[in-house]
């Protein structure tokens, strides 16, 4: 049985229960229906501040993104912080990952995380859609939404679709469709990015996931964070050659 049938097997759990900041890179918690005026309020950009980093990458996801069972500074956005001040950029990560997210609860927040600008949306969310047995085509609208929500406030921005897989406890049908629905959706874009399914190579490894056999562990963000990294550098290289608007 290969690693990443194994993950499917013991993948029965929701993605998580904790979320997190990191490094340089910073956090965006959920906000309540009570308190999203006031927090758009607080966090909109000041129109009279010209500075500006270089490219601003947002990692929308739930527990994986969040970071759950490791520290904030082990969780795969901070190590691509970690990765682009190795190089001198002057690049910004927002970690906006909400342990237990699904692809509804990401459509709602994405408005209220564009507040700052985005030249690159990391789109991790899905596999609590496929955990809860979730219509796959329900998944991919929440999906396209998101990124048209996306595209439309920034259109020079860049989407890279991490994938997901879920386990055949609810048919080999529904699996197969689950995982169909990420190809299908970055296909459609021409500015959209897919990575396959985003724990590859690590799903399965008693050495690479916590014992939950569900989260990465730290060793396991560490190549999360190489697979995106592959996809993520060649669009900074690029936005970093633009010239300014």
């Amino acid at each position: 049985m290969s690693s990443v049938r194994l993950y499917l097997f013991v993948l029965v759990g929701v993605l998580g229960l904790v979320g997190c900041g990191q490094d340089r890179s910073t956090s965006s918690p959920a906000a309540s229906s009570d308190d999203t005026t006031a927090s758009a309020a607080a966090s909109a950009p000041d129109p009279a501040d010209t500075s500006r980093t270089e490219a601003r990458v947002l990692v929308l996801g739930n527990s994986i993104a969040a970071g759950a069972g490791v520290s904030p500074q082990e969780a795969f956005p901070a190590l691509l912080q970690r990765k682009a001040d190795s190089l001198g950029w002057d690049v910004q990560v927002q970690n906006a990952g909400v342990s237990g997210e699904t692809t509804a609860g990401g459509l709602e927040r994405i408005g209220w995380v564009l507040q700052d600008s985005v030249d690159v949306l990391v789109l991790e969310l899905g596999g609590n859609d496929g955990l809860r047995g979730i219509d796959p085509g329900v998944t991919r609208k929440n999906l396209r939404g998101i990124i048209d929500t996306t595209l439309s406030t920034y259109p020079e921005a860049h989407v890279l679709l991490a994938g997901m897989q879920v386990p055949p406890n609810l048919g080999q049908g529904y699996a197969r469709q689950f995982r169909q629905v990420y190809p299908t959706v970055a296909e459609a874009y021409g500015r959209v990015t897919l990575i396959p399914f985003i724990l590859n190579d690590i799903a399965g490894s008693d050495s690479l996931m916590q014992d939950d056999g569900i989260h990465p562990a730290a060793a396991g963000h560490r190549l999360v964070a190489q697979t995106v990294w592959k996809k993520l550098r060649p669009l900074l290289e690029q936005i970093r050659t633009q010239e300014p608007a």
